[in-house]
């Protein structure tokens, strides 16, 4: 079994995988300060709770965008589960992309591992949306080759500078208000941000198809692209497992690849 590792700015993610079936999937918040210790205090009651003993667990890889939180995941894996983790970026590790951007080493994992998973899983030409920390849209063209993409300052990002440089502005949830328009504070925060944000992605997403110049399947994955969904005509898809999805084929690959070399 699969312990695959997604850590990102804000949350970082465990699941579980059986050959391609995921089983078991939890959240925590994201600290660089956490131990291996904590992290396997956390995990290992959640995995009793459905029934997944700790030594099933056989193998690990990590993607990560928090290179001080990598010790100890890397720990994790190492003291509790008895596995050397794969490390996406890591000298030797395959994922089978071909980067065509001017710094091919500055590409987040996070966005290296949607790609994968969207090439395997979706039709080419595609334009991958993540609404995380960041909001990134990732471009890969008919052959399965990245060709850049943009990155914008993500949803709650922008709300908590919002409501840290203003005084007088509270802290908000992200919502959907019901109209445009608003008659109060914390609905005209909400309407700025959510229909601010649409208003940006449509417009990025038509120039992007604009420059592109043919036709690109659109997915969005992250934790708040449910919440842009109908707001949104132009995505013809929603995956929020396509990263952890993304971890997973790449484990396969690498150990594919192993399985050859050492036959």
């Amino acid at each position: 079994m699969l312990l695959a590792i997604d850590a990102g700015n804000t949350n970082t993610v465990f699941a579980l995988f059986d050959g391609m079936t995921q089983i078991g999937l939890w959240r925590a918040a994201t600290n660089a300060q956490r131990t291996a210790d904590e992290y396997a205090a956390f995990l290992k009651p959640l995995m009793a709770l459905i029934g997944v003993e700790v030594s099933t667990v056989t193998d690990a890889i990590i993607g990560s965008v928090v290179p001080d939180a990598n010790f100890n995941l890397i720990r994790l894996c190492v003291h509790h589960f008895n596995c050397e983790p794969l490390m996406i970026g890591a000298s030797g590790v395959k994922t089978g992309m071909t980067i065509k951007i001017d710094r091919p080493e500055e590409l987040g994992a996070d966005r290296l591992m949607n790609a994968v998973a969207g090439i395997a899983l979706y039709k080419t030409p595609l334009l991958i949306i993540d609404f995380g920390t960041a909001t990134t849209f990732d471009v890969i063209d008919g052959d399965g080759v990245y060709c850049g993409g943009v990155i914008a300052p993500g949803v709650n990002l922008s709300l908590r500078a919002l409501h840290m440089a203003a005084a007088k502005l509270p802290s908000v949830a992200v919502a959907r208000p019901p109209k445009v328009i608003a008659t109060g504070t914390v609905t005209a925060i909400q309407s700025g941000i959510f229909w601010g944000y649409v208003g940006m992605i449509e417009g990025l997403i038509a120039r992007i198809k604009a420059e592109f110049g043919a036709p690109m399947t659109v997915l969005a994955t992250g934790g708040l692209a449910s919440l842009f969904d109908e707001a949104l005509p132009s995505l013809d898809h929603i995956d929020g497992d396509l990263t952890l999805r993304g971890l997973a084929l790449i484990f396969e690959k690498n150990r594919k690849l192993t399985t050859n070399n050492d036959a």
